[in-house]
């Protein structure tokens, strides 16, 4: 029996082989039709015997390309019609755009095997890649996927590469950034001052001589430049830290290939999994000790980022070097990333000896993510190069389009619309100009690429976030609703949205560095019993003084300080925070603090980490977000089960005795610490326990990165049978707060 079906398939099933796919199964088959792209998808209609057309249908799941991924899957049946053959038909451009961007996905095994086969005509071509690997979101200038909308447009191919493009047989039909070194991109190393010192392979080995030689380059990459140097120096990242002004914060350290990780690190199976998936993430590792790695490259902590080339020319590079290279984003303190050539010779001339750069391109900057592994699971620090910017499948279809701008640090924006949340590559924070403009220039990229027009905008409530400030303008210039949500709330909704929670309220422990409350208060301890309508405040922790504002949340002193003033007034006792002041310091502060001068009021756990940092001497300033709570996680100790007394009051979680039980323990560092990370895990399942009548126990919030922490609280809740809902598709820092905000809307517009 012949049958005649119309298949409508949206997903990434675009710039992923797809078609030729489909050709080739209708070829297999003795089908007859048609394949095309169009803005929702990909339509196939296919005609052929019954029994065919089922085969046909099964292994459009079965057999599908590895990067393809389908989303929905429409089918009508339609009169029989007569097809001459199976043919793949040019893209259609009508209609609203609602195909999946893909990310940009690491050189596949078979690329990497021409890139080192002498006997290939791209034989160390450090701009291979075919229709499974290479880059996508970083090119694209507009949709559909076409190497015309793309930045290789300026390339013209070969005889040879456009005999690949056109015939479906081969594995780089309809690649986009097919090229080869006869028509393709090719890499130029530079000085610093914009001299041309040589080209393409030549380059390659004087970037290896120079690196041998403890220089500084800066090398274009698929999403921006990174600033790289020799892992195994302390010469070459001593240089580095100084000339970025980059203090101790950690850098990512890239490794020729999973071998060398093992020699420098301890992973699990899991961590290597995701170390080798195609996105190649930065994945934090526990270091392994007395090793040649620069005792610089991760100061005081015990773990490390490590990932693997997922480029050409990484992986050309990392493989002539043999030694593991720091590879951290090119770019000023709280700048953007830079990704365009003449901006890297203006800006990172002061950074680098040389630079080595490319002639491609990169339309959209991405940032590379960082991922580490928390009981078990994927958890996200940073959602951008690789996943970005595939979308979240929604619990339900909104019925508004929706732009969401996300919060000030770690900003991402969203635009949602039906089922589906498309959110950004990592921004970053919006601390200055270049930030905030980088921030626009993401949202109207967005718009641009889908043609959307959103029905309403939805910002964080702190008045003076510059994303908050945009979207009361943008949403006066274009007449449509602004929405204004609270901070916590929107890393529960957040929370609730991944998980796919539709109804049921979810008991959310939301806790991070600092966020504007309903009160006007700084919070950061939240115990929210929240739904997609509402949520009630159910705990929080005690208010404490953040003396100096600003200042306090560089400086654990100043917050330890504030703690030691509420517990002891002026007679504080003889600990390292103490000593860390001027004897005049601490009488004028003392007076800020009962007078309420400059000095907030905060129910941050975050500055809490920073308190006992301070009060058991391991960091007085901060050299970057994080890191007393980063160093205390690497002090854990989990054959420690003891916790401190804590009171819970009311609504109010009373953090005094904690911090006078600590004060009073003659126990090390390490056992101090275990006790203090213990004592949150029991306040989090003893206010569970309190509140609710059985519902979802939710983790979120910047301080919920901590690993020994967050798995702590999962330990305890399995004992009690409390089912725990934890982030695993966006981060749950400030990066998931566009996706909370985008969900929002629907029970709100």
């Amino acid at each position: 029996m012949i049958k005649h079906l119309k298949l409508h398939l949206t997903g990434a099933v675009q710039g992923v082989g797809f078609r030729p796919f489909v050709y080739n199964l209708a070829k297999r088959l003795d089908l007859k039709g048609y394949v095309i792209n169009d803005t929702h998808g990909v339509i196939i209609e296919i005609q052929g015997e019954e029994k065919n057309i089922n085969q046909f249908l099964i292994a459009l799941q079965t057999e599908k390309p590895p990067l393809a991924h389908i989303f929905s899957q429409e089918i009508e049946e339609l009169p029989i019609t007569e097809f001459q053959d199976f043919e793949i038909k040019k893209s259609k451009v009508v209609g609203k755009k609602e195909v999946f961007i893909l990310p940009d996905i690491s050189t596949c095994d078979e690329c990497i095997k021409e890139l080192t086969d002498p006997k290939n005509r791209r034989y160390r071509y450090p701009f291979i890649n075919c229709t499974n690997c290479g880059p996508r979101f970083t090119i694209i200038e507009k949709l559909p996927y076409d190497r015309p909308n793309t930045t290789m447009k300026k390339f013209k191919m070969c005889p040879d590469c456009q005999k690949e493009y056109k015939n479906p047989k081969d594995r780089r039909f309809h690649a986009q950034p097919n090229a080869c070194p006869v028509c393709g991109p090719h890499i130029s190393l530079y000085t610093s001052d914009k001299k041309l010192l040589t080209e393409k392979e030549e380059a390659l080995q004087k970037t290896i001589e120079l690196l041998k030689k403890d220089k500084i380059l800066a090398v274009k990459g698929i999403g921006g430049f990174h600033l790289v140097c020799d892992a195994t120096s302390d010469k070459a990242i001593n240089t580095l830290r100084e000339r970025k002004k980059r203090g101790e914060k950690p850098f990512a350290v890239m490794f020729k290939n999973i071998n060398q990780i093992k020699k420098y690190a301890n992973i699990t199976d899991f961590e290597e999994a995701v170390i080798l998936s195609p996105e190649r993430p930065i994945v934090i590792v526990k270091k392994k000790p007395n090793t040649d790695l620069s005792k610089g490259v991760a100061p005081h902590l015990d773990r490390i980022g490590v990932f693997l080339p997922y480029s050409p020319l990484h992986y050309l590079l990392l493989n002539g070097y043999g030694k593991p290279l720091v590879m951290t984003s090119a770019n000023l303190s709280d700048e953007p990333m830079v990704k365009d050539n003449e901006e890297a010779f203006k800006n990172l001339s002061i950074f680098t000896d040389y630079i080595l750069t490319h002639n491609r391109d990169i339309k959209i900057r991405a940032d590379d993510s960082v991922i580490q592994i928390i009981d078990k699971k994927i958890s996200f620090v940073r959602r951008s190069r690789g996943y970005a910017p595939l979308p979240i499948k929604l619990p339900f279809k909104l019925n508004k389009r929706v732009l969401a701008v996300g919060g000030h640090q770690k900003n991402s924006i969203a635009i949602a619309f039906e089922d589906k949340a498309f959110l950004s590559q990592h921004i970053g924070d919006l601390e200055t100009l270049n930030a905030c403009n980088n921030f626009e220039e993401v949202i109207y990229s967005f718009l641009e690429l889908y043609e959307f027009e959103p029905e309403i905008v939805v910002s964080d409530l702190h008045p003076r976030y510059y994303s908050t400030k945009w979207a009361k303008t943008f949403s006066k210039e274009k007449s449509i609703p602004l929405v204004q949500l609270q901070h916590h709330y929107t890393h529960a909704l957040s929370l609730m949205a991944e998980n796919q929670i539709k109804k049921e309220k979810v008991f959310s422990v939301c806790w991070d560095g600092t966020g504007y409350g309903t009160d006007g208060n700084l919070w950061g301890g939240e115990f929210l019993l929240a739904d997609y309508k509402d949520f009630e405040r159910a705990f929080y922790f005690d208010y404490f003084h953040l003396l100096g504002g600003e200042k306090a949340v560089k400086e654990p002193r100043r917050v330890a300080l504030s703690i030691l003033f509420d517990i002891f007034g002026q007679d504080i006792p003889d600990v390292p925070t103490k000593e860390a002041f001027e004897k005049s310091q601490i009488e004028l502060l003392y007076k800020a603090y009962k007078k309420g001068l400059n000095a907030p009021l905060s129910s941050s756990v975050g500055r809490l980490f920073d308190g006992v940092a301070s009060i058991l001497g391991l960091r007085q300033f901060l050299s970057y977000e994080g890191q007393s709570g980063m160093i205390i996680e690497g002090l854990y100790d989990w054959t420690v089960k003891e916790y401190y007394p804590f009171k819970i009051k009311n609504k109010v979680i009373i953090w005094q005795p904690i911090f006078i039980a600590l004060l009073e323990d003659k126990s090390d560092i390490k056992t101090k610490i275990s006790k203090f990370i213990n004592t949150l895990a029991q306040i989090v399942i003893s206010a569970y326990k309190q509140k609710t009548n059985g519902e979802k126990l939710g983790l979120s919030g910047g301080v919920f990165q901590n690993r020994v922490l967050t798995e702590k609280v999962i330990q305890l809740a399995e004992k009690e049978k409390i089912q725990v809902l934890v982030h695993k598709k966006v981060p749950p820092n400030d990066g998931g707060l566009s996706l909370g905000q985008v969900i929002y809307s629907l029970s709100n517009s």
